[in-house]
């Protein structure tokens, strides 16, 4: 009996599957970064394919971080109008850091510090992989309450052990549109 132990096993030990997972974010994440200065980019950003179990064990923690980074992005806009174009250490940045007006920006910046602090704390210390989620990833979900990702479930098996393969991706950047069909006017 497997009473009050939720998750799958995925064939390893307690360490080995949190790390399993924390990768698998971490992966799917990094597909969404700037193609342009990277020479193993990947074919479709946003996407990765992983046995089926792998993918449905990820999907809520990828989720999870999403939501989270998602909530924060109200805190980053506030923070955003109340800070200084000026460089760091030059004599306007310093006027401004001991004005009421820091005081603001810290005051709203603290959720979305805390909240990076607790994605990182999710799937580990990967600072490029939460900033592509804060800055990339989240603002495209704001107007959406859930459901960031979709399996998709790959006819052929994965060569070598036969394991039942899937597609795990973001939604809303690679969805098929159907297009309605003019019918011909019979005269």
């Amino acid at each position: 009996m497997r009473h009050l132990s939720k998750g799958r096993k995925l064939g390893r030990n307690p360490n080995h599957q949190r790390a399993l997972l924390k990768n698998l974010v971490i992966s799917i994440l990094m597909t969404e970064r700037d193609a342009e200065h990277d020479e193993n980019k990947p074919k479709t950003p946003g996407r990765i394919i992983t046995t089926l179990p792998k993918a449905k064990e990820v999907r809520p923690l990828l989720e999870k971080c999403i939501t989270i980074a998602k909530k924060a992005q109200k805190h980053i806009k506030a923070a955003e109008a109340l800070e200084t174009s000026a460089s760091r250490n030059s004599t306007e940045w310093k006027k401004w850091r001991d004005s009421e007006t820091w005081q603001a920006w810290n005051k709203a910046m603290a959720p979305a510090v805390a909240a990076r602090r607790r994605v990182m704390q999710l799937i580990g210390n990967n600072k490029e992989a939460v900033s592509i989620l804060f800055d990339i990833v989240a603002p495209r979900f704001e107007d959406r309450n859930g459901g960031y990702t979709r399996i998709l479930k790959l006819f052929t098996p994965r060569l070598g052990d036969a394991g039942k393969r899937a597609i795990l991706e973001f939604v809303g950047k690679n969805d098929r549109t159907k297009k309605r069909v003019q019918k011909p006017k019979i005269e």
